[in-house]
Order: structure tokens, then sequence, then C-alpha cells
């Protein structure tokens, strides 16, 4: 029988070798291809359908920050999950290791990625709002992101979609390749490559 000193060693373990894989070769080129800007392409029978897709975003918050990821780039949303801590690694990006359905995911804090004040788990006051989990799934795995409120899907339309204005001052602009008006709030749409790069390396 395993003790919990046991098993705290082999989850430290098997997080070491997910943190430590190798990344494959052109990983960054290939994700960079797969979101330009008109969306996933290849997957889609014609431009339409691309430009369709590039629309449809999960819309969630962190803070007081209204964010959009594209939807081929969420894998699951689900509870969160208690997040085991790595003595010997030390990142302000990883929060540590996430058991989802039996798979060991990297849980990254987004809201320190981005540059947004606080933690996940002590900055909402809002009532009735119900912390997630959102697990997105790039070339070299899954990965998961607590945040403060997932609303869900969105398709938006094309006229709900505006440029970065030059004057944003936000941290967040560098990761936001657009604007998205939804329920009077700004959302920021997320670059997926952009994203997913800052999270190699963060992890790395």
């Amino acid at each position: 029988m395993t003790d919990a000193t046991g098993r705290a060693s082999v989850q430290e373990a098997a997080a070491e070798r997910l943190l430590s894989r190798p990344l494959p070769s052109g990983y960054r080129e290939e994700w960079a291809r797969h979101y330009a800007e008109t969306g996933t392409r290849a997957t889609y029978v014609d431009e339409a359908d691309a430009e369709r897709a590039a629309r449809n975003r999960l819309v969630f918050r962190i803070a007081d920050e209204w964010l959009a990821l594209p939807a081929a780039l969420v894998d699951e949303v689900t509870d969160p999950r208690i997040c085991h801590s790595l003595p010997h690694r030390r990142s302000a990006y990883v929060l540590g290791i996430v058991n989802v359905r039996g798979e060991l995911l990297v849980s990254l804090s987004l809201a320190a990625l981005l540059g947004i004040a606080g933690s996940e788990q002590a900055r909402d006051a809002r009532g009735g709002s119900v912390a997630r989990l959102v697990v997105i799934v790039g070339a070299n795995g899954r990965v998961a992101l607590p945040v403060d409120e997932v609303h869900g899907l969105h398709l938006f339309a094309a006229s709900e979609v505006g440029a970065v204005p030059a004057t944003i001052a936000r941290s967040t602009s560098a990761f936001t390749s657009s604007v998205l008006a939804w329920r009077g709030h700004a959302v920021g749409g997320l670059d997926a490559a952009h994203l997913l790069a800052a999270i190699d390396r963060a992890i790395a």
C-alpha cells in the first residue's frame, strides 16, 4: 500500500517528466500556421467555414478582464481540481499539476502570463460566478488554465469583431488579436499562436 508521501513522490516524478518533455520539431511554426489570420483553413471545406470558425470563441473572465479563446483550442471545461505544487520547481506561471480524468496536466496561471493582478483563488467577489478549469490542447498536449468564470461558446458576428486600438495600454494587448463586443463588454480575443508560444516558454 502506497502512503501519501509515496503518492506525492510519484506525482512529482511524473510532473517533472511532463514539464521536461522535448518539444516536437516545428512545434511553434506548425501552430503559427494553424492559427493564421484566415483561421483553421485546412480543417474547413471553404473560406466561409474557416471565417465562421475563427469567430467561434469561448468567453471567460479573469478578475475584471473578459477574454475569449478560439473554440478550436479548447478541449474541455471542467470543475477546479486540487493542484499539486512542485517544491523543486519555482515559476511565476506554473502552478503545479492537476489530475483531469486520470491524466496529469500542467496547471498554468493565465492571469500571471497575461499580467492580470491577483490570483485565481482570491480575487472573485462576484455573487453567483463559478470558477472553472479550461483545458486547452496544442501540438504538445493539454494544459489546464484556472479562470474565474466561463460564459460558454459564442459565435460572434463579423460586425462584433474589431481591431485592437493602437492606444490600448493593458498588458494583455501583446496576446490580443481582436476586440469583441459582447453584452456591453469589450472582450479581448486572444491570439492562439502567441498564447501557445508563451505557454511553451513558461513550462520549458
